[in-house]
């Protein structure tokens, strides 16, 4: 008998969320109790991609001038103040100078959007200010332009702690987040924590299993040659398990984004990341 494709399991679970189910309840509940900073003490042993990349990766990383991410930095500044759309407005209209205004912002993404009654990551975030306020349309995920202006306002929190926010509004949207790390999913009948719980550290066709601390993205994979977001990284996931991978931007992407960021609370920002 075939396996429920990946999107079939979540669009099941995520109905049932949608009632007053006593399990959904307790979960979330308990999931964010912790303030940031008691998640990181009881999870002192996290580390980032970083720790396991050799010293040339990590030089490269750390210096601006060699990371090759510098570069879509670099063209999201010069996006920052151009004026777009019919209100002709740039993000510097309203923002004002990136480096004090967007401090500690891509920090506590996702964020929950009263608009849109849920999670809403920074891209989405960066395309409803397109929408609403500059009158323009949404740029393309994994675009380059979206993926500059990610990376320009994600530079701004490096060195910052993950900060995500501990509100009941996420309860159930980090329950579903957690509940999809832990989710067996296509061909290989595998989950998120059977890789990055279980066996963090090991290595698996060369490269080191890393525990799935997103701290880096957006973030420059010599794999990929170019900057990718988090989602392009968990539809690769998705892929090697033989299971069908979610749209761009679809919900459960978000909320496993959500769950993955809040995993990683207290840790430090990174972006813009280098990765092997």
């Amino acid at each position: 008998m075939p396996r429920p494709s990946a999107s079939t399991t979540y669009e099941k679970s995520r109905t049932s969320t949608r009632h007053p189910l006593a399990l959904t309840i307790i979960l979330s509940t308990a999931l964010l109790a912790l303030s940031p900073a008691q998640a990181a003490n009881l999870t002192d042993n996290r580390r980032s991609g970083y720790a396991f990349m050799g010293p040339p990766l990590r030089a490269m990383q750390d210096d601006d001038m060699t990371n090759p991410a510098s570069l879509w930095q670099r063209d999201g500044e010069t996006l920052w103040a151009e004026p777009i759309g019919e209100a002709g407005r740039s993000c510097a209209d309203c923002h004002g100078d990136a480096a004090s205004s967007m401090r500690g912002v891509a920090a506590r993404y996702p964020a929950f959007d009263r608009t849109m009654n849920r999670p809403i990551d920074l891209e989405q975030r960066i395309n409803h200010c397109r929408t609403a306020y500059q009158k323009a349309g949404p740029l393309a995920f994994e675009s380059h332009d979206l993926l500059a202006l990610s990376t320009h306002v994600a530079r701004q929190s490096r060195g910052l702690p993950i900060a995500i926010e501990n509100s009941k509004a996420l309860h159930p949207f980090l329950a579903m987040g957690r509940s999809l790390f832990h989710e067996r999913q296509g061909q290989l009948n595998l989950s998120c924590a059977q890789c990055h719980d279980d066996n963090a550290g090991r290595s698996l066709g060369g490269a080191t299993i890393p525990q799935a601390h997103p701290t880096g993205y957006p973030l420059y994979r010599l794999e990929w040659q170019g900057v990718g977001s988090l989602q392009r990284r968990l539809r690769n996931c998705m892929s090697g398990m033989r299971a069908a991978p979610y749209a761009f931007g679809a919900e459960a992407f978000v909320d496993l984004e959500l769950y993955l960021m809040w995993r990683a609370n207290g840790m430090p920002m990174e972006s813009p990341a280098v990765r092997p």
